[in-house]
């Protein structure tokens, strides 16, 4: 099948990478947030244990699409008082901004859960092993534990990754030139909603067929010295 592009190919293509860049935002933040989240839910303190829950609960109690756009047009009068402090004429959050803020948050909510799993997963033995060794909470954290977490929780992190790249197609309500929004466009000015509508399919299609490539050979890594049960 063979698409006539009327002359968006190179648009389609742009978008493509602004849906890339994005996506790989929006995981670095989710990472750290999910990891922070997910530590404060197993610490032995009961105002962490709040903090993290209130995050994740929250948050996955609200739609990614209301936390894209309250965010994107949440922040207006915060900008414009940040501005005035600072003495400078107009302070904005773009479109790229928001949206890695509000997938960020999203992703972050749910990574929580999947490091929460990985980390109680962990044999308690281990840690005490550590404490025996007379190793301090902070390389017993860094040596012991995340390594562990991070093998365990690889392939739901994965999943959540492939779900977060199609998420990425939201955040076109706020006018981020991404996949879909260079393919609203096209569409516009072609009168051609099949085609490019189908493209954007096989793009979406082809970057989880590559994340899935990606993660499985970070999976054979981070699995490299234990063995399978059979």
């Amino acid at each position: 099948m063979i698409f006539d592009l009327h002359g968006f190919g190179p648009a389609l293509l742009a978008g493509t990478l602004t849906t890339i860049q994005l996506a790989l935002s929006a995981l670095s933040l989710g990472l750290v947030l999910g990891l922070l989240g997910a530590l404060a839910k197993t610490s032995s303190r009961k105002t962490l244990q709040w903090l993290g829950s209130s995050y994740s609960t929250i948050v996955r109690g609200v739609p990614e699409l209301l936390w894209v756009l309250l965010i994107y047009f949440g922040t207006v009068n915060l900008m414009r008082s940040l501005a005035e402090l600072l003495g400078v004429a107009s302070l904005e959050l773009n479109a790229f901004a928001a949206g890695t803020i509000a997938l960020g948050l999203c992703f972050g909510s749910y990574a929580t859960e999947v490091f929460r799993g990985a980390i109680l997963a962990i044999p308690k033995g281990h840690r005490e092993a550590g404490m025996a060794l007379g190793l301090s909470d902070g390389r017993i954290l860094w040596k012991l534990i995340l390594p562990q977490m991070w093998r365990i929780a690889l392939p739901g992190l994965g999943n959540l990754f492939m779900i977060l790249m199609k998420d990425t197609a939201l955040v076109s309500v706020i006018g981020l030139e991404e996949i879909m929004r260079r393919s609203q466009i096209a569409v516009t000015a072609s009168k051609e909603p099949f085609t490019f509508f189908m493209v954007a399919a096989f793009i979406y299609l082809g970057l989880t067929i590559i994340a899935m490539i990606g993660l499985h050979f970070l999976e054979k890594r981070a699995s490299r010295g234990f063995v399978r049960s059979a």
